[in-house]
């Protein structure tokens, strides 16, 4: 695959790449490349995590580089996921989210085989090196720019957290340096410690990240943040609200699980959920299904057709996102239309996920997930 080819595929539906002339010179060099991504391990696998990480991870692979997902048990022991209970967490993550992402790419035309796992408890356990890295970035990072960069944990900026949290961004870009990760990916969310790991990339002693006999930064993927299915806490949005962070604030979440589409939920639960969902007539901004339709379908269909009855026009075929958008604007497209269509195409879309969780052990994985949630 020629070097174009590879940029296109790696940089397509991004939000940033840091930095896109990093990325250029990386694949110039025609040499085995390794990207990362870490996922706190909770409740069940939804939309963002299933369906647009997984197929920015599979445009990574597809461009030739080996993938790395991190099942970081630690950091959701960090951060309170499932009680805090690293038995349940580490169980879980080898268990029911190993297997989740695993069917998620299936849906997504990958072939799970390409997956390379890694679970934080491995990594770190005996491992000076990793330790003293994480010591080593600390060195080089401030406790107010630690303080700040508590928003990679979904907390706020200057709320009161415990200590373990602080260490938690140091963790996240230890994990880069001491896995010799090129790519490293994740949502916008993530910024704040994938900059910290290329500010300290070029003071990194320990573990630094080699490239031909060279110290270089690693590259940051960011890949879009999936709207939940809910309304905005304010609406219509005024000028003043900072939009970057209302968006981050309605991404798609586990702990709404009213506003999340679940990669093995059943066509009726999903024509449910997405029935419900907030979508203003002839509005396009913080609408979640236009975002769906940009980032779940356009981004592997170039077309489609919206059935309707012959008195609201016939069936319509539409040749991109952009044209969409026009027809909803102009009001030629309405919500219950494009609703319809949506929950159809997310049915047959993770058919294999649901077919994945339907029998057998994994069934089983799936049922105790359910329960410890209920619990938690």
């Amino acid at each position: 695959m020629k070097q174009e080819e590879r940029f296109k595929l790696i940089s397509r539906f991004t939000e940033e790449i840091l930095t896109s002339e990093d990325l250029e010179f990386l694949l110039s060099r025609n040499v085995p490349l390794k990207h990362y991504i870490g996922f706190e391990i909770s409740g069940p696998i939804h939309l963002g995590t299933g369906l647009v990480c997984m197929q920015k991870v599979k445009d990574i692979c597809d461009a030739g580089v080996k993938v790395n997902i991190l099942l970081a048990d630690w950091h959701s022991w960090i951060n309170d996921k499932l009680g805090g209970d690293r038995k349940k967490i580490k169980e879980v993550a080898l268990g029911y989210f190993k297997e989740g992402l695993k069917a998620a790419y299936k849906c997504v035309g990958g072939n799970p085989g390409d997956l390379n796992f890694i679970l934080g408890s491995d990594l770190y356990d005996k491992n000076n090196k990793y330790w003293e890295t994480v010591v080593e970035a600390s060195k080089h990072i401030t406790l107010s720019r630690m303080k700040r960069s508590i928003s990679i944990l979904g907390k706020q900026e200057g709320e009161e957290v415990d200590f373990a949290k602080l260490i938690y961004p140091a963790m996240q870009v230890a994990d880069i340096f001491i896995g010799q990760f090129h790519l490293v990916q994740a949502g916008l969310d993530q910024r704040k410690a994938h900059v910290i790991a290329r500010q300290v990339a070029d003071k990194i002693k320990i573990s630094p990240l080699i490239l031909d006999k060279k110290i270089i930064s690693p590259i940051a993927v960011h890949h879009h943040l999936l709207l939940g299915l809910g309304k905005p806490p304010i609406w219509p949005i005024t000028p003043e609200i900072d939009k970057k962070e209302l968006w981050s604030s309605l991404k798609m979440s586990k702990s709404k699980p009213e506003s999340a589409v679940f990669i093995h939920d059943s066509p009726e639960e999903i024509k449910q959920k997405i029935t419900k969902a907030f979508c203003p007539e002839k509005e396009l901004e913080f609408n979640p299904m236009i975002d769906w339709t940009e980032y779940l379908v356009f981004n592997r269909e170039k077309k489609i057709t919206i059935k309707r009855e012959p008195k609201y026009g016939g069936n319509l075929t539409i040749k991109s996102i952009n044209e969409l958008k026009q027809l909803f604007r102009n009001g030629e497209l309405h919500p219950e239309d494009l609703k319809n269509f949506v929950a159809e195409y997310l049915i047959e879309l993770l058919k294999p996920a649901r077919e994945h969780f339907s029998k057998g052990r994994k069934k089983k994985m799936l049922e105790n997930l359910k329960e410890l949630m209920k619990k938690d």
